[in-house]
């Protein structure tokens, strides 16, 4: 949870120290608005009826990738959920097989964080060195600790300091060589000993650096991953959207020639990340893969052809080969490629244009890619996304609740109405806002405030909800610009993980508030995401520029140079705020060591993820340090770990009610649990699922493995459990929070 919490001017300026900025904030017209402050924030809505982002031109238009849908769901759950699609045994649901995430509890642990580089593990709370294999216990919990747990956040009060992450499991990595077309589901690769991942020489799995998010729900997200790497633009064949200058699809013409054509898919965020985990050499990969080579591996293999699968399974049990008491499905991966998509992508004889693997194979497995084995990106990225984008659970008490006039479910225990307003005064509802509690829902949530918008705003403030990519919020350093959606809570040093500020694999800036910033100087082509273009200054919540004469030390006015926005003033938030610096001014701003109009607050910043099945989803954060929720509210209660560059202290800081007030406390975390919908719970439709073969540790503990492994003499034995086919009707048992899985 990201708290925004009520906040009274007097209180909002204790914690703004600079004169300067105090003088900025009443300059801007907050006294006057003062009160908002203190009233209760907006309503959450229920997420019944929304519809997902539409997705132009992907199965409608004149020329539809997709032809078929119901193919391509059946397509992209068995991609999902089958172990062949990684290098070594591990299928994308490895990380996401319990409410959408990963709730394993061995050889889970990563050193440091993303930004870290040889990182090595620490000491534990019980004083011995953490390390690969070691099972998480309940007394690892949380990573770093505050004495008391509630007290003002303040490094002295950290009882423990930990750069630890709880990730996940995946591939013991290696360079790859070759696949095959049938036979072995594991690749050939050159495996040995990881130099962070080994327990005295012996390799082990590696983990990822970032804590596995639910993919439930994620349809809605604009951008994915934690720190937003996962564009919203599909090119066909990369995470990087209109980013990545090599990106395309390979189409067949009516004169039977085959063309590279770039492909841009808006609300494809899904698809996008598709493209990041099969090929990520410490999550399902050896290094150099391709996504061809993957499909050059799966597209002649019975799908799904070594797991079990339901035959009551709400999408793939019609094709189940159960019946005749076999594995997997009655077709193979080719056959539902060219039912779900439009022949001009697979259709084509030829070998050759499509280039060939970079190393290793011999004979057939050497020979250049078909037409399908080399859009095999297209296929998995938009299978997967059709497959994810019915993983929507709007059934929780919550949603199914009565609502009376002001938008109050009215069916809640009183527990959970109690936590609600709780929520609502906390303004937790500032960041975890709109149907899917989070304003990473940039399209969804734009479009509901024009029909709802008492979900985006409360008694005397109107929340700045727009198609906004950027937005405008009070960090430590001073106002600055920030992508909507992500925030920066000081859960840990900005050094062991600088998320957003963080560049992309060609070298850009993540940020599109990097991008704006460049933008407003006047230097269009650092806008790599067209949608940078469209961001009006009229929309954000706090004004980068006014058209009036007295000079202003956090926005520009007359006196440094302004200009009216370049955007139409259709619905604009406040019309006053629509004017930007000139490019002149902007430029002398960003260049000046004393620069406070131009800052950006992305250090350590990363995407706010919805609240929903919240009690299922742990470990929490972006680094999986906190193992329950009573850790987190605690955790917001005090107002976060440590006081980082770009932390949001006017939304993240000391609450009072919740530090004093037990009852509050646990009147909020009733409210969280309304949240969960009872389908994702007991695994039922849409939520069943095929069998998985999960990889639980090495057999052995955190001082000695046992040896050897199929796959190489001097890798740890896996253990391996298997998680049973699940059929529409769901499972009797209910799935555990990962706290009730830690060892004492």
């Amino acid at each position: 949870m990201s708290a925004h919490t009520r906040l009274t001017l007097p209180a909002f300026l204790r914690h703004t120290r600079a004169w300067p900025l105090r003088t900025a904030l009443l300059g801007l017209g907050l006294a006057a608005a003062a009160a908002a402050w203190a009233d209760i924030g907006p309503m959450p809505l229920s997420l019944k009826g929304v519809p997902v982002p539409p997705v132009p031109g992907l199965s409608d238009g004149a020329l539809p990738l997709v032809v078929d849908r119901q193919k391509a769901l059946i397509l992209g759950k068995a991609l999902f959920w089958d172990s062949n699609v990684g290098s070594d045994g591990m299928a994308c649901a490895s990380c996401h097989f319990a409410a959408g995430a990963d709730r394993r509890t061995r050889n889970q642990l990563a050193p440091g964080g993303k930004s870290q580089t040889n990182a090595r593990f620490d000491i534990g709370p019980d004083g011995l060195q953490r390390g690969p294999n070691q099972t998480l216990k309940r007394s690892d919990y949380p990573f770093t600790q505050a004495q008391p747990p509630l007290a003002d956040v303040d490094e002295r009060t950290l009882s423990r300091i930990s750069a630890a992450v709880t990730g996940s499991a995946g591939s013991f990595g290696g360079n790859f060589k070759a696949v095959d077309y049938a036979g072995a589901s594991s690749d050939d690769c050159l495996r040995s000993p990881d130099p962070s991942f080994h327990v005295q020489g012996i390799g082990a799995r590696r983990v990822s650096d970032r804590n596995a998010p639910s993919v439930i729900n994620a349809v809605f997200n604009h951008r994915l991953l934690w720190d937003g790497r996962a564009s919203h633009v599909f090119n066909g064949s990369s995470a990087g959207g209109e980013r990545d200058p090599q990106a395309g699809i390979w189409v067949l013409k009516a004169d039977n020639t085959v063309q590279r054509e770039r492909l841009a898919l808006p609300n494809s965020a899904l698809a996008s990340q598709a493209m990041t985990a099969p090929l990520n050499d410490k999550e399902m990969s050896c290094r150099g893969r391709s996504l061809a080579d993957i499909g050059r591996k799966l597209l002649y293999r019975t799908a799904l052809e070594t797991q079990q699968v339901h035959p009551q399974d709400s999408v793939l049990g019609p094709l189940s080969a159960s019946a005749r008491g076999q594995a997997g499905l009655n077709v193979d991966y080719l056959s539902l490629v060219q039912q779900a998509f439009h022949p001009r992508l697979w259709s084509s004889k030829l070998r050759g244009p499509f280039g060939k693997p970079a190393v290793g194979g011999k004979g057939v497995m050497a020979q250049p890619y078909s037409q399908a084995e080399a859009n095999f990106s297209l296929f998995f990225g938009l299978a997967l996304q059709i497959y994810q984008s019915s993983l929507v659970s709007d059934d929780s008490p919550f949603d199914r609740s009565a609502r009376d006039t002001t938008g109050l479910p009215t069916e809640l225990t009183p527990a959970q109405l109690r936590g609600l307003q709780v929520f609502r005064r906390a303004h937790c509802a500032l960041c975890h806002i709109g149907p899917n509690f989070t304003s990473a829902a940039v399209e969804t949530n734009a479009a509901l405030v024009k029909s709802q918008p008492w979900g985006f705003s409360g008694p005397g403030f109107k929340n700045s909800t727009s198609a906004n990519l950027v937005s405008r919020m009070a960090g430590k350093k001073g106002f600055g610009f920030v992508d909507t959606g992500f925030a920066a809570t000081g859960v840990g040093r900005d050094e062991w993980d600088v998320g957003l500020a963080g560049k992309d694999d060609f070298g850009n800036d993540l940020a599109y508030a990097a991008q704006y910033l460049k933008l407003l100087t006047g230097d269009r082509s650092a806008v790599k995401d067209s949608r940078v273009l469209e961001v009006r200054a009229c929309d954000l919540p706090t004004a980068i520029a006014q058209n009036r004469a007295p000079s202003h030390p956090t926005i520009f006015t007359q006196a440094q140079g302004v200009q009216a926005q370049p955007h139409s003033l259709a619905g604009c938030l406040n019309t006053a705020n629509a004017f930007v610096p000139t490019p002149a001014a902007a430029q002398a701003e960003l260049a000046s060591p004393a620069n406070k109009r131009m800052l950006l607050v992305t250090d350590a910043a990363f995407k706010i993820p919805s609240l929903r099945n919240i009690e299922l989803t742990g470990p929490y954060m972006h680094n999986g340090s906190m193992a329950s929720l009573e850790e987190v509210i605690e955790f917001y209660a005090r107002g976060g770990n440590f006081a980082g560059a770009s932390k949001q202290f006017g939304t993240v800081f000391g609450q009072p009610e919740l530090q004093l007030d037990a009852g509050a406390r646990s009147d909020l975390l009733e409210f969280l649990r309304s949240l969960t919908d009872e389908r994702v719970r007991y695994e039922r439709a849409p939520f069943d699922h095929p069998e998985l073969r999960l990889l639980d540790g090495h057999e052995g503990d955190r001082t000695r493995l046992r040896t050897p492994n199929t796959l190489g003499t001097q890798l740890g034995q896996d253990r391996w459990r298997l998680i049973p086919a699940v059929g529409a009707a769901g499972n009797s048992q209910p799935l555990p929070s990962f706290q009730e899985l830690l060892m004492p």
